[in-house]
């Protein structure tokens, strides 16, 4: 069974190479600075003692205030995984560096996340809509998909 890697144990190991990437950690989830995100999967990729060269999912998630990235890296070497996270607070123009030049298989990923919650992965060779029609004006993973102000539940149809 692969070995899950505490946050903090993770962050211990980022900060020596990348001191200003980490937010907090804790003891599943390593929190990351949107903008480091990239730098820091390299080094979690290439890094001899960590080598997470295998990308098992990224998804996203909308906690109303912000949006989150969640990626699940695993070494297939070293028997190990972590989940690395960063938040978005721009929902209006969410941005994050695209790791398709790290690991191939964040191509549809990506064009997953951005279908559904519209953020926007720099770099990318290929965003686009991959389930809903190009010209498609929503997010509908968001919760304000519906149009509706946070907490209001939508009206039933009958």
């Amino acid at each position: 069974m692969t070995q899950s890697l505490s946050g903090e144990q993770v962050a211990n190991r980022v900060r020596e190479v990348l001191p200003n990437a980490v937010v907090k950690a804790d003891g599943i989830d390593l929190y990351l600075r949107s903008e480091a995100m990239l730098d820091v999967c390299r080094f979690l990729k290439e890094a001899p003692d960590m080598e997470m060269d295998y990308l098992t999912s990224i998804t996203g998630v909308d906690y109303m205030d912000y949006l989150e990235v969640v990626y699940h890296l695993t070494s297939i070497a070293r028997n190990h995984s972590v989940v690395v996270k960063t938040k978005l607070y721009d929902r209006a123009a969410p941005e994050l560096p695209s790791v398709i030049s790290l690991w191939q298989g964040a191509e549809f990923q990506e064009r997953e996340v951005y279908d559904f919650f519209g953020i926007i992965f720099t770099g990318h060779p290929d965003l686009r809509r991959i389930l809903m029609w190009d010209g498609y004006a929503n997010f509908p993973l968001r919760k304000d998909y519906l149009g509706l102000n946070y907490g209001q539940r939508p009206a039933l149809v009958e």
